[in-house]
This record gives structure tokens, C-alpha cells and sequence, in this order.
């Protein structure tokens, strides 16, 4: 649910929305290399933490991309899971959101909605929120077609969630959270 908020702090983000933050993964390395036939590269240990800590402008501690110049405004990537429900929905098949690869799954937040925007997540109980801003799409390659389902590549396009640099360190947990922004960014009603 979205709301202006008057707690002190809340600055140029005065609409808050609670979301639960679904999924955290960090890889070491890019999974997805080469050809989508070849199968993707096995992990190189756990890729799920329970936590991760963020730095400003270098993205997340442990990620393949942290402190990456060539993943400028895009060390951080944001996905909707109501947009992969949807998708699931108009495939007839569920998708496993770690097969996305994106970093911080979302439930309850039109996540598209924070291109180009600043924002906060703050886990509850975590300490201060972590600031971000949102720069481009994450948009889906020819890898989604063959590790979440036969067209997901397409399906997934205007949904496949937005790449973000965070621009203050913290640490975001699995579970409850608090995203702020500078405008509402609620999920639309559903009939």
C-alpha cells in the first residue's frame, strides 16, 4: 500500500510502499555464457543469502558485477515477482525467479515504475534504508527463453525489472521492507 508518509527523514521520498523483498541472489560468476544450448555455468557456492551488503556506487559485496566499470548504473538489478507471475500466467508455466538472475525480487511494487527514479529499500528491522537510483530496463535475453521457459524472452520484455546503482552502503535482508519513492508506485488493481 502505498502513502505519503510524515516521518521525519523521508525528504524527497514521501511515498511509501511496504513490499517483502522474495529473493536475494549474489553470483560470483556470469552463469549465462556462450550458448543457451550449452546449459549454464554450475554456481560457484551459495547464490541465495539470506543478506547482502550494498556499497555506493559499487553495487552488491560478492556480486560479479560489484565495483564492475562496465556495469556503470547497472551493478544492481530489480525485478517485480507479479510481473513474473504474469508471465508464468501467459506461458502456462511457473517461473522460478533465481532463473532470471536478478538480484533483489520484489513483491508488491510496480518495480518498472523506477526507471529513471530514486528510491529506498529499507528491510525492517535492518537499520537505515539503502538509496538507489534507477537507470535503464533489465531486459530479458535469449538465455530466458531456454532456462525459465520456451518464450520468456518475449514475454519478459517491459518486465524484466530495472538495473540501479545504490548511492549509499547498507544492507538489505530477506522479508519485510519499506520502498520509498518519489512517486506512487503501487501495483495496479486487479479485477
Amino acid at each position: 500500500m502505498t502513502s505519503v508518509d510524515d516521518v521525519a527523514g523521508s525528504g524527497d521520498l514521501p511515498y511509501r510502499t511496504d513490499v517483502e523483498i522474495a529473493v536475494l541472489l549474489v553470483s560470483r560468476r556470469h552463469r549465462y555464457a556462450g550458448r543457451p544450448a550449452d546449459g549454464a555455468l554450475p554456481a560457484e557456492g551459495s547464490e541465495l543469502p539470506d543478506r547482502v551488503e550494498l556499497r555506493a556506487g559499487l553495487g552488491i559485496v560478492g556480486d560479479r558485477y560489484f565495483a564492475s566499470r562496465a556495469h556503470v548504473h547497472a551493478s544492481v538489478t530489480i525485478i517485480g515477482l507479479e510481473s513474473l507471475e504474469a508471465v508464468g500466467a501467459e506461458l502456462g508455466v511457473p517461473v522460478d525467479p533465481v532463473a532470471t538472475r536478478r538480484n533483489v525480487v520484489l513483491r508488491g511494487a510496480d518495480v518498472e515504475a523506477l526507471r529513471g527514479e530514486p528510491f529506498s529499500l529499507e528491510s525492517v528491522g535492518s537499520g537505515a534504508p539503502v538509496l538507489f537510483r534507477g537507470y535503464r530496463p533489465a531486459n530479458p535475453c535469449a538465455w530466458m527463453d531456454h532456462e525459465v521457459a520456451p518464450g520468456a524472452f518475449r514475454a519478459m520484455r517491459g518486465r524484466g525489472g530495472v538495473r540501479c546503482d545504490p548511492e549509499s552502503d547498507g544492507v538489505l535482508t530477506l522479508g519485510p521492507a519499506v520502498l520509498r519513492t518519489a512517486r506512487p508506485v503501487a501495483l495496479p488493481a486487479v479485477d
